[in-house]
């Protein structure tokens, strides 16, 4: 036998000897229909996105299965109020470590009171509300004034934003209250004094501020500030952390998510279209040109997901962004309950 034709005869036994790289080697290998179906979602979430002249940003972590979807999920949007669940999660903490409880009485400060709800139900100095009366308000009715005598309770926005840090969620910051919130969207600057003597001077001096708020359209000077802004993504997995335990004690995770299941607004957004026999518990946000809604939802077999939901810069009008989040709930939901035989779930 020629040297050369020994040398290719032990070259060859030597490869078919080496063990071939398992699929492990390069990661599970997606089967068809995730791809298939992972395809047709981002395509429903691209038409349902065209409901809106704006942004939409969509995240899905479905706890079940570990399975997350993003449409948009690492733009940041404005936060809104669903900056109120990190406020909640804040003061829940706190109770755990025994700094406060749910039933300390806390007195409610004139000087922290926006307008609507308690600013109008309690317009003289000398009230007082529990803590458990204050996260209920700021979560299920979205009270900006039991909100902010919260945001104080918690040592300010940046306590807040301490406290998201250490939860390990990056993409999320909390810089204001919501007062200070709100004056930045509107782009005032008020001396200090009273939230609404404030804005109904702005309103009066600024004619295009006016027309602004009565047609519900954007300031996208506000849209683009980076300060109490979230990605879609970062709002999940905060809802994820939380549901999952990882936050907060047993009890004070079941008492948070019974009080944003009893959530007061929003009832065409995620909720909208889901089937019965779905469990919702969300938190809304609303402002000029900005709709949102961020919860967990529970599907009739078990499973559940976190979603979160941004539509930012439109001049539609939130009757439009009202139907982005309810299809895009409705689709996740679907994408989850047809998948589930393949999941495993």
């Amino acid at each position: 036998m020629k040297p050369a034709s020994l040398f290719a005869i032990v070259l060859a036994l030597g490869f078919y000897a080496t063990p071939l790289p398992t699929a492990d080697a390069f990661g599970p290998e997606r089967p068809v229909w995730q791809d298939t179906a992972d395809a047709r979602w981002q395509s429903e979430m691209q038409r349902f996105a065209g409901l809106s002249d704006g942004t939409v940003g969509v995240a899905v972590h479905n706890l079940s299965t570990g399975q997350t979807l993003s449409f948009n999920g690492d733009t940041l949007f404005p936060m809104a109020s669903t900056y109120k669940v990190a406020v909640a999660g804040k003061i829940f903490s706190m109770i755990d470590a025994g700094a406060i409880s749910l039933q300390q009485v806390v007195t409610v400060d004139r000087a922290l009171m926006s307008s609507g709800g308690i600013a109008d139900l309690l317009p003289h100095s000398g009230a007082a509300l529990s803590v458990y009366n204050l996260l209920d308000l700021m979560l299920t009715r979205s009270d900006n004034s039991a909100t902010d005598v919260l945001v104080a309770l918690a040592g300010g926005a940046g306590a807040v934003n301490d406290w998201v840090k250490a939860a390990g969620v990056q993409g999320l910051r909390v810089d204001s209250n919501t007062a200070q919130l709100l004056y930045r969207a509107m782009g005032i600057n008020p001396p200090s004094g009273a939230f609404q003597a404030n804005v109904n001077a702005a309103l009066a001096a600024d004619p295009a501020l006016r027309e602004r708020d009565a047609h519900d359209m954007p300031n996208m000077a506000f849209a683009s500030d980076p300060r109490d802004s979230t990605t879609p993504r970062a709002m999940a997995d905060l809802l994820v952390a939380l549901r999952t335990g990882k936050l907060l004690t047993p009890q004070s995770t079941s008492i948070f998510l019974s009080i944003m299941e009893r959530c007061r607004t929003g009832a065409k957004r995620l909720a909208g279209m889901l089937p019965p026999g779905a469990t919702v518990a969300h938190k809304t946000g609303s402002l000029n040109g900005l709709g949102a809604d961020v919860g967990l939802v529970t599907m009739p077999d078990g499973q559940i997901f976190a979603i979160s939901v941004y539509v930012m810069k439109d001049y539609k009008g939130h009757e439009a962004r009202d139907q982005v989040m309810a299809h895009a709930a409705r689709a996740a939901y679907d994408y989850f309950l047809f998948s589930a035989d393949h999941t495993g779930a």
